[in-house]
């Protein structure tokens, strides 16, 4: 089961509030305890861009998380930005109706 939020939220945004802040870091800071440039943690936080596979793998194993909750974290809010953005196209397209017990061998 997916959470939804009153608006997306964007992980940099999670990151800043939930680890950044409170920890008194700076994302400077965080980028050199990760080997990265500055410049990357500091646009996740700032919310400029998105979270890579390689970030999530840092910040898991820095915050001892998982590369996933990071990286679902992305997802959803990839997901839930485009999806605000399609749905007048989203509309427009008729789900395939089948029947239930029918297999896709023909696909």
């Amino acid at each position: 089961m997916t959470s939804k939020f009153a608006r997306p939220v964007h992980p940099g945004e999670f990151l800043r509030e939930e680890y950044l802040v409170p920890l008194g870091m700076s994302a400077g800071a965080l980028a050199k305890k990760l080997n990265l440039p500055r410049t990357r943690i500091e646009r996740i936080a700032k919310e400029e861009i998105g979270l890579t596979p390689d970030t999530a793998l840092r910040l898991a194993r820095f915050f001892n998380t998982t590369p996933e909750f990071w990286m679902n974290f992305q997802q959803a809010y990839e997901l839930e930005t485009e999806a605000k953005k399609l749905a007048p196209e989203l509309e427009k397209i008729a789900p395939l109706e089948q029947p239930h017990n029918r297999t896709f061998k023909n696909f």
